[in-house]
């Protein structure tokens, strides 16, 4: 230890030492001065000294005299510190009323008016006082016109576009389906050509199948003609110029030989027309008659299919309203040419649907671009029919990517330089008696000649108003029947702080219904009605004071009457479904009344009616969702701030709890005992307008600490041997082991976290009341031995006595519910005895030895505190009396019957 202390020593006189040498350094002093050596001889014998003087007793003594002298200090300071806290807390305990009111006044101030807080003396709109000046020179931006070419640079920045593909795929399944329907047509009309090229060109065969009937037959006549005129050598191969008998337009079956005697057409000049019949004679001449013939019933095959198809193409024009096929050359395609369309279709379809079609596109442009496409990969005969059908399904396919733009816009507003407005010193800002602009305020505000102030005045007048609520709250409190204690009161001003606290976040739909259903829930409905009247004007005289408030009034009206529903009606309802059911009719009520307060001001027959019908659904979703919020946190407030209601009072009460399934299973008697005393007091609570539910609660868990020595009471024994009797044998033990069923009846409470109300009921309903039968025993025992003395504290329970109605009542029904067991149990056996002489105990004679119970309790000052009245306590025993007289109500006497032989021999 030693050692450790010499080795702290040296450190603190190296580092002092060390901060000494680099001190001189700098000044330049050391190495320089000539006496520098004998400083440094002299800073040895210093540390030399020290260590001689710090091993030495003397200077051992004075460490330790210092030491001491300095934790004395220490102490007395610690126990004059300790002693101030002391008075400080001991002062604010006793005057905690005082400090939560002062808290209640200064919270709801501090809320209410935290827009009084930080005002400014000018204000835009209002005229300058004086003339301002710049003081010095600087630039300062205008954020108005920064945000406006930002705003500009925003909305001119490229719009970036994506492709969408489902427009594709559509656009896609469109033009498959003009394919598909060309490609039907196209079967009907069958293969072409239909003939080999070589004997009839591709043009010849495209004109047979598709000229009239007209041409057909004079084209079959001219055939004939010719081959008539070879068999008579003419040697003429001309084409007949006679004229034809079949007009051009005129419609007529083919014959296979035409009539030469009627009217004909020349269609010499036709070179179509003669083509076909040259090659025609050609085919003839090179092969034979016959294959003319089958070539000839070949082609009128082709034309009935092809007529067949053009009736088929006619009908899909009429269908579709693209003019797709108009004019088109669909069907002079040759299978070749066809194939190679399709799939130069496409190609190009492909091509231009990737490179992308934008909204608004001009159909020139589109089809030019089409037109471009198509060259490249359809045959020339085919670009009209493909530029038709390309026009006719292509559709824009580009879509505004939203993000990507929005992206391009902020970077195009970001690189927007900051708009600066150079002021110089000395330069006037604004004149006086001239309106200050949003632009001055800017430009005053940068120089720091805004000056900030509190509203003391106006603060005050609102301290005051929330005083007088706060004041009359006190009033009403001091009124009902429900005594509130400081945890109470906090927690009335947290619910109370919620509604206003929200505002400031620009929430307009506060805590209005959480308010009303926990307060209706907790207090009862004259406290949370108080509270709710007091802060609705509160709320709306506000703007009176200077304070804007974010919240309409006829958002207010519509959130208080909600909190005024759920005030008044939560405390009557029994279980967390009415709670529930109660939270929606609280939604109902806000939505409600804010539409009627919006058609009697009549905005809901404005432009806006729907504005007005969307917010009025708002708060009605908002009182269901704060009665939500309410709903569960009131378990964990019951617990934190040790509440009983209506509905954990029944929970408590349920015989299903494991509290009260252990008393019912290891104490059966005192079970038993219990539910009579249930009975008789919950008949008092309820005639005399007292908590009902809280003395049946309490009277169930009155004696759970008999638990912890079952056989010690009568009641458990089921008729075996007293062990007060058989084996204790001492009064004063045996008084001992009855009290401590308050004590251990206390320990198992706060293990399973019972309220403070139920908690009373243990000791209260005791109170100080003699043991009188084990006193009476030891009164008898000091008789007979003169040492022995006896004391009645010995005796009583070590109290309180009752501090309420509801304890007051329940101590009577214990203590009459012994008498009345006992009548009962006589009565029962004078029923079963043989002699029937005997009387039953009237109801006269029960009253009389109740009101003789209930006078020794008064006289025994057993009640003075518990608020009940002297001549209630008559009115309670007669209570008493109906309730045993319903339980002990008298039954038919049945006759006796002999048994049978069965009987006696079974």
């Amino acid at each position: 230890m030693k050692m450790q202390q010499f080795l702290q020593f040296l450190t603190q006189q190296l580092t002092h030492w060390r901060r000494q040498y680099k001190g001189l350094r700098r000044k330049g002093k050391l190495m320089r001065n000539p006496k520098s050596k004998s400083h440094r001889r002299e800073l040895l014998r210093t540390i030399l000294k020290n260590i001689i003087l710090f091993f030495s007793k003397t200077n051992d003594k004075s460490c330790r005299r210092k030491q001491e002298t300095a934790l004395k200090l220490k102490a007395k300071l610690v126990k004059t510190k300790r002693s101030i806290y002391k008075v400080c807390f001991d002062w604010v305990h006793e005057q905690r009323s005082l400090v939560i009111l002062a808290i209640a006044i200064l919270s709801l101030t501090g809320i209410l008016g935290q827009k009084l807080y930080n005002q400014t003396q000018l204000k835009v709109g209002h005229p300058a006082p004086q003339t301002i000046i710049a003081p010095y020179t600087t630039s300062i931006e205008d954020r108005k016109e920064t945000e406006a070419e930002r705003k500009a640079v925003s909305k001119s920045s490229l719009q970036v576009l994506m492709l969408d593909s489902r427009m594709n795929e559509q656009i896609n399944e469109n033009l498959q389906k003009f394919l598909d329907d060309s490609n039907e047509i196209r079967v009907v009309a069958g293969a072409f050509p239909f003939f080999d090229p070589v004997v009839l060109s591709i043009s010849t065969q495209r004109y047979l199948r598709s000229c009239p009937d007209s041409e057909w037959q004079a084209l079959l006549l001219a055939v004939e003609n010719s081959k008539n005129q070879q068999k008579k050598g003419t040697g003429r191969t001309a084409i007949s110029s006679r004229p034809s008998s079949i007009a051009p337009n005129q419609e007529r079956q083919p014959h296979t030989t035409p009539t030469p005697e009627k009217t004909r057409v020349d269609f010499s000049q036709n070179t179509d027309f003669t083509q076909a019949v040259a090659e025609l004679e050609s085919y003839r001449l090179t092969t034979s008659e016959k294959n003319l013939s089958l070539l000839i019933a070949q082609i009128s095959r082709t034309r009935k299919r092809y007529t067949q198809a053009t009736a088929k193409l006619l009908q899909l024009e009429t269908v579709t309203p693209e003019a797709v096929y108009e004019e088109s050359l669909l069907l002079d395609l040759s299978d070749v040419e066809w194939e190679k369309t399709q799939r130069g279709i496409h190609q190009s379809a492909e091509r231009i649907l990737t490179q992308g079609i934008p909204q608004g596109l001009p159909k020139n442009i589109l089809q030019d671009a089409v037109s471009l496409q198509l060259q490249s990969f359809v045959p020339e005969s085919a670009e009209p029919l493909a530029k038709n059908l390309l026009v006719a399904v292509l559709k824009p396919n580009l879509q505004e990517d939203e993000e990507q733009t929005r992206e391009n816009a902020k970077k195009a507003a970001a690189g927007v330089s900051p708009v600066m407005v150079k002021f110089r010193d000395g330069e006037v800002i604004v004149k006086k008696g001239v309106q200050i602009t949003a632009w001055d305020f800017d430009v005053l505000e940068h120089y720091h000649l805004v000056h900030r102030e509190v509203k003391w005045q106006e603060l005050v007048k609102l301290g005051g108003v929330i005083a007088i609520a706060i004041s009359i709250f006190v009033w009403v409190e001091r009124h009902i029947d429900y005594e509130l204690r400081q945890r109470d009161r906090l927690l009335v001003l947290l619910l109370t702080l919620s509604v206003p606290g929200l505002v400031p976040m620009g929430l307009p739909y506060t805590t209005w219904s959480a308010l009303g259903l926990l307060l209706g829930s907790f207090y009862g409905p004259t406290l949370g009605l108080t509270v709710v009247g007091l802060l609705l004007p509160i709320l709306l005289l506000l703007p009176i004071l200077g304070i804007s408030l974010d919240m309409s009034k006829a958002a207010l009206l519509a959130g208080a009457g909600g909190a005024i529903l759920g005030s008044y009606v939560a405390q009557r309802l029994r279980s967390r479904e009415e709670l529930a059911l109660l939270g929606v009719a609280i939604a109902l009520t806000q939505g409600s009344i804010y539409l009627v307060v919006k058609i009697l001001i009549g905005q809901a027959f404005a432009s806006t009616w729907y504005i007005v019908l969307r917010e009025a659904g708002f708060f009605a979703l908002s009182g269901l969702g704060w009665s939500v919020v309410a709903l569960g946190l009131s378990p964990y407030l019951e617990k934190v701030f040790d509440l009983v209601t209506p509905i954990r009072l029944a929970e408590l009460a349920n015989p299903n709890r494991p509290l009260l399934k252990r008393l019912a299973t290891e104490t059966p008697g005192t079970f038993q005992h219990t539910l009579f005393v249930a009975t008789l007091a919950e008949a008092a609570a309820k005639e005399l307008g007292c908590n009902v539910e809280l003395v049946r609660a309490g009277t169930l868990y009155h004696d759970i600490g008999k638990m912890h020595d079952p056989l010690g009471f009568i009641e458990n024994q089921m008729g075996g041997p007293n062990k007060h009797d058989t084996e204790i044998k001492d009064p004063w033990k045996s008084a001992e082991i009855i009290k401590k069923h308050v004590t251990e009846g206390l320990v198992m409470s706060r293990k399973h976290l019972l309220p403070t109300a139920i908690q009373a009921f243990i000791p209260e309903h005791q109170g100080t009341m003699l043991i009188a039968y084990f006193h009476h025993q030891a009164q008898q025992m000091a008789q007979e031995d003169p040492s022995l003395t006896v004391d009645d504290a010995d005796f009583r329970y070590d109290g309180p006595i009752p501090q309420s109605r509801e304890t007051g009542i329940v101590m009577l029904a214990d203590s009459c519910e012994a008498a009345l067991r006992s009548l009962q149990a006589s009565t029962s056996a004078k029923h079963q005895g043989e002699k029937r002489s005997l009387k039953d105990v009237s109801p006269e004679q029960a009253l009389a030895m109740l009101n003789n119970i209930l006078r020794a309790k008064w006289q025994d000052n057993q009640l003075v505190d518990s608020g009940l009245k002297r001549e209630e306590m008559s009115q309670i025993a007669q209570i008493f009396v109906d309730v045993w007289q319903q339980f002990h109500h008298k039954r038919i006497a049945y006759p006796k019957l002999k048994a049978s032989g069965t009987a006696r021999n079974s």
